[in-house]
Order: C-alpha cells, then structure tokens, then sequence
C-alpha cells in the first residue's frame, strides 16, 4: 500500500489520523433495532375476528372502532369509538344522535358522522324490504305492533302512520302522514281521508310512537282517536286500533285496553 502523505492539519498540529481504523470502528457498529408497532395488523385482525365470530361477542366500542375503519381509512378509530360511548352513553344512543351532535365529538368528522347515522336507516330498510314477500294477514295488534315497528328503528321524533286494510285484514297501503318533534306530531284529517278513499280501504289503524319509551296515551292521543273514528265512520269505513309503538317490541292498544275500547264501534 502507497504511504498516505499527511495533511496540512495534520502536518501543523502534529494530528495523525489512522482513516482505516475509524472506519472499521464506525462499520462495526450496529444499528439500533427497529421496535415493535403494537398497532400494525390490528384493523387486519379485527376484520378476521369479525369473519369468524359475527359481533355478538364484541363489546359496543370494538363494533364502532370496525365501523369507522371504513370512514377513517388511517389512525386510532378505538379512541374515537370510546369517545363516542363515554359522551352518549351506549352504542344506541350513538346511533340516535344527530349529525352534529356527533360531529362534536373528537375524531368524528362529517364522513364518519354520515356513516354511523346510515346505519340504523339502513337496518330499517331492511327489515321493512323482508316484509314485502309476507302476505299474512294483519288480523291482531301484536301483529300490526311487530310489522310497524320497523319502519320506527331509528327514529327519535314522532311520526304518524296510517295502514289501510281490506275486509281481510290484508295490508293494502302503509303511509306516513305526518312526523313532529320528540313529544308530539301534527294530525291532518283531510290526508288520512283521502289516502284511506284512495286506497280503497275497508278497515284502518293509526300507529304512531313514543320516542320516550312510554306508552301511556297522552291526551291529543285520545283526542285524535275520536276524531279519526268520527270522521272515518261517517266516510262508511271503520277505525279498528290506534296502537302506539314504544322501544323494543313495547306497544299499546287502544282498543285492546278496557279503559278505551269503548272509542270503536
């Protein structure tokens, strides 16, 4: 190997510098080792657990932590799930929040809010397309209960729907008629009049809900009650029920409570 001809540092402050050995040193040294990412494969995993198991077994945050994978195509969707649950109080409450109110929360965005509010509408969409291939006869209140209570999932403010009926007790229309706050709806006698004449109706029930779960008539219930009945009897029809839609598969009778039968001829 040729000598190195030292520098000019070198030569003035009397430096020698063995290049090769540094170099050798600095190679050797080993490189720091990458650390573990506790996150990655997560959403992967979280998908698989889905495919095999369903989500009966995943607490109320995993199945909105998966829900907005689909919104939020990258960061911690679990913090924002737990966000969600610790400021509504449960996945339903979720649900049946408004869009704003969810888009206050922190790490929901107008994507995501969109998202969790086309859940239940879609659910509702589905039961009551399942419904169109039943043709059973709606001759009770549970049954008239159980097939209008799909058209409520999801909804936070009254609505006020009319189901016309021929000598059979076959549906022939469903309608909603009108749809108000969370405590009342407004009634037009006219429309429920005319849908009934339209639709050729023998028999006809009115069915509205109570978003507060409770199911006892208020006043305006009985009021409207007895004006429907007056003015559908008079249009040579009758007015069978009016049952009120509660939470879950709860509902009320007017004509099956003794304290109102007596409102039906």
């Amino acid at each position: 190997m040729p000598r190195r001809i030292p520098d000019m540092y070198e030569r003035k402050n009397n430096v020698k510098y063995d290049f090769e050995s540094i170099a050798l040193k600095e190679k050797a040294k080993p490189k720091k080792k990458k650390k573990d990412n506790p996150h990655e494969g997560h959403r992967e995993r979280v998908r698989n657990r889905f495919k095999k198991e369903g989500i009966d077994n995943f607490d109320d945050h995993q199945i909105l932590e998966m829900l907005l994978f689909y919104a939020i195509p990258r960061g911690d969707t679990n913090e924002t799930a737990h966000q969600l649950i610790d400021e509504f109080g449960s996945i339903s409450n979720v649900f049946d929040a408004s869009l704003e109110e969810l888009c206050r929360v922190k790490g929901v965005g107008e994507n995501s809010a969109m998202l969790i509010k086309l859940m239940p509408q879609l659910y509702k969409k589905y039961e009551v397309d399942k419904l169109k291939d039943k043709d059973v006869p709606l001759n009770s209140a549970a049954l008239v209960a159980k097939y209008a209570a799909k058209h409520f999932v999801g909804v936070t403010e009254e609505r006020l729907y009319l189901m016309c009926l021929d000598s059979t007790s076959n549906l022939l229309r469903f309608t909603e008629i009108s749809k108000g706050d969370k405590s009342r709806t407004k009634i037009n006698l006219g429309t429920i009049a005319r849908i009934a004449f339209e639709a050729k109706a023998v028999s006809l029930i009115l069915i509205h809900n109570h978003p507060s779960g409770i199911m006892a008539p208020s006043k305006a219930d009985v009021d409207i009650t007895i004006k429907v009945e007056s003015i559908i009897h008079d249009l040579g029809m009758r007015l069978s029920d009016h049952i009120i839609i509660g939470n879950g598969d709860d509902y009320f009778s007017f004509r099956n409570s003794e304290k109102w039968r007596h409102l039906f001829r």
